[in-house]
């Protein structure tokens, strides 16, 4: 039997991150740059307005109160957008939008319900639409407060500066970091892309959802589970309905896939059954130019997930992973050792789940087979992990209330409430 570590290092080692390529902004979120991004232009790019206000001059709104206001003429509006900002001369004001830049001659931004807006009524809450009231940016306005120098000013440079390094290589884009390289005018960026990844399950009895199930048959649940994990480890999934029990037939529908796939994952067909098709068409299938290619079928010392293979496929020798049918396995077996390969071609220095240690909250102690690792699914919360459903390879109800794995490892036959337990949580 092969360990866990050993067919997880086996997979990993084969597997190599993708070529790096440009994309769109978009079409790169969730990817990992390659390169460091410098800023070529300051954020902001020019002293502007942090409300909406009148823009003016310190020395002419000192002292200024609701009792003795500071009077100033308005010598205009000041949008953001606006390219040919006016001038503010002593005693005068402009009405400014946020956002919008400082103009010449005003030293800081008094907030427009510092003011009476311009309608001599007194302060106000606000500033009416300019489309209803365009005598706002003339006349005279009434300041009631004093304003020191810069206040209510974003100034050039005060969030990045050019020539600063914005991301990092390596950063994984989020919309965080999609609207840093916009706000500096990247359209485009080079990052790892996200591996296409094609799922495929195999059984004559598999049925899809929504279709009428005859006597024997069963619906088709792990493509998409494992298209989802797939996805949700952040790969491009293609799902591929379920596969009849024909070698011929499987080894044709891979052949077809191939065009879109970095990786191909199967589930079902491994053990050793008289059925198990996945094993009979790939076991002696080889690369077309490397002699010892093909597809490994081995036993891993684990529960759920014994049967395991792994090997490479096609012309560009494919990695392909084939995962155990039962549901529980198929889905253990992904998280395991798909998700970190997913992960590697992607690029990403950390591609396993988090482990964290956590009391066992059982009523009685769990068992596990000597020789075994055994992942059992849990409810994580607060410290302590519940046990969630027995040990079956088909209770997919249970599965679906887990968030984390509990490991039990080999040398271990039974554990007591109250141990500490190491715990890979899935969410």
């Amino acid at each position: 039997m092969w360990s866990v570590q050993d067919h997880l290092d086996d997979v990993l080692a084969t597997v190599r991150p993708l070529d790096p390529i440009e994309l769109n902004l978009l079409d790169a979120q969730g990817c990992m740059l390659v390169d460091d991004i410098t800023v070529p232009l300051s954020l902001p790019p020019f002293d502007n307005s942090s409300m909406d206000g009148y823009a003016v001059r310190v020395t002419d709104v000192a002292g200024a109160s609701e009792e003795f206001p500071a009077v100033l003429e308005v010598v205009g509006d000041v949008a953001a957008g606006q390219t040919d900002p006016i001038a503010v001369g002593p005693g005068q004001a402009a009405r400014i939008m946020t956002g919008a830049p400082l103009p010449r001659g005003a030293e800081a931004v008094v907030p427009v319900e510092w003011t009476d807006g311009g309608s001599g009524a007194g302060p106000v809450a606000g500033m009416r639409a300019r489309s209803l009231a365009p005598e706002g940016a003339e006349g005279h306005v009434q300041v009631y407060r004093p304003a020191e120098e810069r206040a209510h000013v974003r100034a050039k440079g005060s969030d990045v500066r050019s020539g600063d390094r914005a991301l990092a290589a390596g950063t994984v884009l989020g919309p965080p970091q999609i609207g840093l390289l916009a706000a500096i005018g990247r359209g485009t960026v080079r990052v790892r892309p996200r591996p296409r990844v094609v799922v495929l399950s195999t059984g004559s009895e598999l049925v899809q959802p929504d279709e009428q199930l005859a006597p024997g048959q069963i619906y088709d649940s792990n493509s998409f589970a494992l298209t989802a994990a797939a996805r949700d480890a952040g790969a491009i999934a293609y799902r591929v309905g379920a596969v009849a029990d024909d070698a011929e037939t499987l080894r044709a529908t891979i052949e077809d896939q191939l065009v879109r796939a970095d990786l191909m994952v199967t589930t079902g067909g491994v053990s050793v059954g008289a059925y198990d098709v996945v094993k009979e068409a790939l076991a002696h299938v080889g690369d077309e130019d490397e002699p010892g290619g093909g597809v490994d079928f081995r036993k891993l010392a684990m529960q759920p997930g014994k049967p395991q293979g792994f090997g490479s496929v096609g012309p560009d020798h494919t990695p392909l992973l084939a995962l155990p049918g039962n549901p529980v396995s198929s889905y253990v077996s992904f998280e395991l050792f798909v998700r970190p390969a997913i992960r590697t071609l992607m690029g990403l220095p950390d591609v396993h789940r988090p482990t964290v240690t956590a009391s066992l909250a059982a009523d009685k102690a769990l068992t596990s087979p000597k020789g075994r690792r055994q992942f059992l699914r849990g409810s994580h919360a607060g410290g302590s992990v519940t046990p969630v459903g027995g040990s079956g390879s088909h209770l997919v109800a249970a599965l679906a209330q887990a968030n984390a794995l509990i490991v039990v490892p080999e040398d271990t036959e039974s554990v007591e409430p109250g141990t500490e337990v190491e715990v890979v949580l899935l969410g």
